[in-house]
This record gives C-alpha cells, sequence and structure tokens, in this order.
C-alpha cells in the first residue's frame, strides 16, 4: 500500500496517529532510515519541519532558495555571531541543497572512535557494504578533472605546482547539466539527493511522511517514548498554525541534525547525564578570495569536484585541514567576501574573474578541542537554540596557516591578487605578501568564519557516561529511542559528511528494526 506526502495546509484539525517507527527528520540520516524500515514493511511516520518542494520551484534565485530551504532563512549562526552555518531545513534535508562531495568516512576517525571513544563493531570493513549499496543506488562517481569547472581546475592546478596531494570527488549525480546550482536545490533532479531517491521510494512503500511539522517534545513513560508532540506550520510563514500532531510510535529515531536532536532532546528534558549538547563540531571554515585575470564564473559547474587532504594532520596539537573550492554565487559572495563599501562593490564587480578557496578544519581529534555546545534559552513552549562555539589560539593559528597555505595555491595558480576573509582584509599582490597574514588579527568578527557541516551533539560510544547514544545508535535511557543522523558523531570527519551519515544510517537500520520487534 502506498504511503503520501502531507503538507502542512492539508492539516488542518488536531491529529493523533500511531505507527511502528517515528523518525524526525528527512536528511540523510532520516532518509536513508525511512527507507530500510518501510523496505522491511514497517509503518513509518517521517516528520519534517520544512516544506515539500520539489525541481518545479527551484528557480535558480538565491532569494528563493535561502528563505525557503535553508534554517532560519540561511542565517543561522553562532550566539556570539563569529561563525555562519548553512544547514538545510527542507524535505531531503542537507542532501537537496548540499554541493553532492561525497566521501566515505577516513579510516583514521573510525579507529579513533573505537580506540578513544569506545564505539563497537564500526570499521570501515563493516560499513564497506553499505557504502557499496548507497553509491549504486545514489550514482555516486568520480567527477574526472576534464569536466571540473574553471574553479576547481584552478584548484588542480595551484596543488600540482606546489607538489601537494590532490584528488578528484565522487558526486552523487545522475545527467548532471553542470548549472552550479546545488545548493539553490536542482532543477533537473539530477541532484540524487534523499527527495528523489530514498524517500519517494519509501512513500511507495507506504511511508507517510508529514511536512511542516515540527517535533517540539518526546513524551516519555519511564523509560519508553510513548509519542512525539508536534506543531503544524503554515507552509506560507512557517509559522504554527495552532494545530498539533500526534504520533504514538513502538519505535521512535531522531534524525534532525547535529543542532536540532540535541535540543529535541533537551526539550523533552533528556540530558544524557549533561552530554546532550556537548561535544558539537563544526569543521570551521576560512574563506580565501583570489582575483584573475582570466574569466573563472565560479558560479556555473559543478561546485566542488576537486580536493586536498595535504594538511589534515599537521601532528599533535596543530589543526589540520581539508582544501577545497567553494561555488561563488552573488548573495553568497557578498556575505563572506571581505571589505566594506566601495571596495567591497568593486570586488563584487569583478565576481566572474573570482575564484575561492575553502579551508575546511577538523575539530575534535585533539584533546584540547572540545567543540562547541548546543543549548536551549527560556523555558517551557518558549525555549530557543542556544549555539556556543568557542573558537581559541588553537583555532586562530590552523586558520592562519590555512589561509597562507590557500594564498599561495591561489598564486601558483595564476591569481593577480588574494584577500583574506579579515573585516579589513589582507590585500596581497604576489607571493611574497603572504607573511602579511602572520600580522592580521585573529579573533571573533575580525576574520570571517563559517560553516555548512554539523556533528556531535548526541555523541555515541562504549558508556553511558562519557556518549548520549550506545554503539547500535540506541538512546542509553531509553528503551525504544534511536539517533540516526551526524549528532552521534564523537569527534568531526575532516571531510564532508554525508556520505558518512548515509552508511551510519543504513547500517544503524537494522538496529532500529530489531527494536520493533522487542516492543511490539
Amino acid at each position: 500500500m502506498s504511503g503520501r506526502i502531507f503538507t502542512g495546509d492539508e492539516l488542518t484539525e488536531d491529529r493523533v496517529i500511531t505507527c511502528d517507527v517515528c523518525v524526525v527528520g528527512s536528511g540523510a540520516g532520516g532518509g536513508v532510515l525511512g527507507h530500510e524500515l518501510a523496505r522491511r514493511g514497517l509503518d513509518v511516520v517521517m516528520l519534517e519541519a520544512g516544506g515539500y518542494r520539489t525541481r518545479r520551484d527551484f528557480d535558480l534565485k538565491e532569494s528563493t532558495a535561502y528563505s525557503t530551504l535553508y534554517q532560519e532563512l540561511a542565517n543561522r549562526a553562532t550566539d556570539d555571531l563569529s561563525i555562519s552555518i548553512l544547514q538545510g531545513r527542507t524535505v531531503g534535508g542537507g542532501t537537496t541543497v548540499n554541493w553532492c562531495a561525497s566521501f566515505r568516512t577516513p579510516p583514521e576517525i573510525l579507529h579513533r572512535w573505537r580506540d578513544v571513544h569506545g564505539v563497537k563493531g564500526l570499521d570501515e570493513n563493516t560499513l564497506a557494504p553499505h557504502w557499496d549499496w548507497l553509491e549504486e543506488r545514489l550514482n555516486i562517481r568520480d567527477w574526472p578533472i576534464e569536466r571540473a569547472n574553471r574553479n576547481n581546475q584552478l584548484l588542480w592546478e595551484g596543488l600540482g605546482k606546489l607538489g601537494y596531494s590532490r584528488g578528484t570527488v565522487k558526486r552523487n549525480v545522475r545527467q548532471c547539466a553542470s548549472l552550479g546550482a546545488c545548493g539553490l536545490g536542482c532543477p533537473t533532479d539530477a541532484k540524487q539527493s534523499m527527495l528523489v531517491t530514498l524517500i519517494p521510494d519509501a512513500v511507495e512503500q507506504g511511508m507517510r511522511l508529514f511536512a511542516n511539522v515540527n517535533a517540539r517534545k518526546l513524551e516519555m513513560d519511564g523509560m519508553r517514548v510513548v509519542a512525539v508532540h508536534a506543531d503544524v506550520l503554515d507552509p506560507r510563514t512557517d509559522r504554527p498554525t495552532g494545530r498539533r500532531l500526534t504520533v504514538k510510535p513502538k519505535v521512535t529515531a531522531v534524525c534532525g541534525g547535529a543542532i536540532n536532536s540535541p535540543a529535541l532532546l533537551l526539550r523533552s528534558g533528556l540530558t544524557a547525564q549533561g552530554l546532550v549538547g556537548k561535544r558539537f563540531f563544526l569543521h570551521p571554515v576560512v574563506v580565501s578570495t583570489g582575483r584573475f585575470r582570466e574569466r573563472v564564473e565560479a558560479f556555473q559547474g559543478a561546485p566542488l569536484s576537486v580536493y586536498s587532504r595535504q594538511f589534515i594532520d599537521r601532528g599533535p596539537g596543530k589543526l589540520g585541514w581539508l582544501i577545497e573550492v567553494p561555488p561563488i554565487h552573488p548573495v553568497l559572495a557578498s556575505v563572506t567576501m571581505p571589505g566594506f563599501g566601495a571596495a567591497h562593490q568593486e570586488l563584487m564587480a569583478r565576481l566572474p574573474y573570482a575564484n575561492a578557496v575553502i579551508s575546511i578544519t577538523l575539530d575534535g581529534v585533539h584533546p584540547e578541542d572540545e567543540g562547541g555546545t548546543v543549548g536551549l534559552r527560556g523555558e517551557g513552549e518558549y525555549t530557543r537554540l542556544k549555539i556556543d562555539y568557542p573558537l581559541t589560539d588553537f583555532h586562530w593559528e590552523g586558520f592562519r596557516e590555512a589561509l597562507k597555505v590557500a594564498a599561495r595555491l591561489q598564486f601558483a595558480a595564476g591569481a593577480e591578487q588574494v584577500l583574506s576573509p579579515h573585516s579589513s582584509p589582507v590585500v596581497m599582490n604576489s607571493e611574497k605578501d603572504v607573511a602579511l597574514l602572520n600580522s592580521a588579527p585573529y579573533a571573533p568578527l575580525l576574520c570571517r568564519v563559517a560553516s555548512a557541516h554539523q556533528m556531535g551533539g548526541c555523541a555515541m560510544g562504549g558508556s553511558p557516561k562519557t556518549s548520549v547514544v550506545d554503539s547500535t545508535l540506541r538512546y542509553w535511557d531509553a528503551d525504544n529511542l534511536f539517533v540516526v543522523d551526524g549528532s552521534v558523531f564523537p569527534t568531526a570527519l575532516g571531510v564532508n559528511p554525508m556520505e558518512t551519515i548515509l552508511g551510519i544510517a543504513h547500517w544503524g537500520s537494522q538496529h532500529v528494526a530489531d527494536a520493533v520487534g522487542k516492543h511490539s
């Protein structure tokens, strides 16, 4: 029997429904989990706070995309505004708006989770068959350098000239038209997101998906979740309509991502001895902007297809980073490119000639780096997110060195000028000017930092004293509650996280399915 996708305007009265599993969230974790549970014949209800939008709604306009497909209209940030956070909020979650980069988890990260954090039974051999299946289903394939846009080719050339390691990125696309609009929603359905692959499959197999429904609280009875209470939102205003949806499942899986999942648990009074929301990681990013004589047109073509992990491991006590390039669309560029007034206007006028190099730093793998916290402020119905992410000398040293490497790469690729992301940017006209970065100010709000990757906050591990969920993704203090998304990572990854989340969700689906049998 086929399921259905409901939107908020269809829910005109309070409703109470029952099911085998309630999946909260429809991104990489929830999308895979919902599919696997529905495939097993279970009755699945999926809740998504964002709207249900498809290729017909993706008009290639940033003004449309950021206001409808992202958390807080793409304005989510840490409480001190020092780090801006891009995060999806729509059916398909981050898989609908990400840049398609697909990496398997680095083995050294999985080994660290095992050896330091006590995660059991999760290694590259265990995950390999799950990744194999996902890569086939989602058409995850290498994107050859011959098809790279000029923005990525410049990085490739700079890495080659400096003798740094380099590779091409696998992308989850099928018949990609290289429009460069991945972050705005794919208008041709080439991106093999959860929106166009596993979620439709799950609905065909009976899953009910409720969009514009925001899960607010899990109701507990002892060690069991007995209900998920959710607000129905108006699809046009994104505000509560006053109607409520209550789901009474046998098992609940929280899959809202590394910010919203901890927040839901905290609103429900589930703190895991104070560990929920702790060890939250962002992959903080600094951006180096290059200006070239040639047209780069970084707003067109596959946005991210070249990478380097040359500097991912700089040794004990040093922050490492992954090197990539982002797409450069006007609105996104305007809030990340440095400068003010006439200087900023002139830089924007030269947008077709701009290249950007991003340094995606790897946090959480050094003892001194505990990451940030996700918390709540206020009481009852009026709680609000509180995201803290202290940036210390440890981070600033890494940012400084990453910007120096990025500038050298850009000059090696032929840049005429390179600008740093400082509020008063360091302007470099040749490689000899890179040393000027040493004396630049490195402090919150004086140097722009951003992130599109969120991890941790509900860490898995070998003990309830140090982790929120066990090695089967079950919440330690509840018999029928699982967390299945990037929030379970004990550390960050050092690569784009989508495929790790996909793989862990596919692997973890069996544990969730087994729990349904126990609670039937």
